[in-house]
């Protein structure tokens, strides 16, 4: 990848419907390589996602981690399981339902996950650095405005 420069905008006015498709798609493809390019050998992008959800709610129940990650109980079981084997999460009982089991994540869990996202921030970085300087000052103002957009 080399330097860019954005290219002449369109002489018509972009319609919302496609301004949300071209969105949409940039999107979902940076996602996806952040997930694959930058959570390395020890988790896997699911596995991620769990501990950061761990890490910014707190501790879950399988049934509340898996719907918020919109995956059965069982594919959240395997997610957990691993994580415990490597030390990541804790379960213990939970406080108000003891037929429950609670996930909580634990001081390794943040350590790879403060790493997987360093991981992920560096991989960006260097594909921003080879950006023309007008370029990274339109993708400033755009991370902005879809923060204002998302409600952050």
């Amino acid at each position: 990848m080399t330097a860019t420069t954005t290219k002449n905008p369109p002489a018509e006015p972009v319609t919302p419907d496609t301004l949300a498709i071209d969105l949409r798609t940039a999107v979902m493809r940076t996602s996806r390589r952040l997930r694959v390019e930058a959570t390395g050998e020890v988790i896997t992008p699911g596995q991620y996602t769990v501990l950061a959800v761990l890490n910014s709610d707190g501790p879950r129940t399988l049934r509340a981690l898996a719907e918020s990650e919109h995956v059965q109980a069982p594919s959240m079981t395997r997610i957990v399981n691993a994580l415990a084997d490597q030390g990541f999460v804790t379960r213990s009982a939970h406080p108000a339902d003891g037929r429950q089991v609670q996930v909580d994540i634990t001081a390794a869990g943040k350590d790879v996950l403060a790493e997987a996202r360093s991981q992920r921030t560096a991989w960006l970085a260097q594909r921003v650095a080879r950006l023309s300087e007008e370029d990274r000052a339109i993708l400033s103002r755009a991370a902005h405005i879809m923060q204002e957009m998302s409600g952050r």
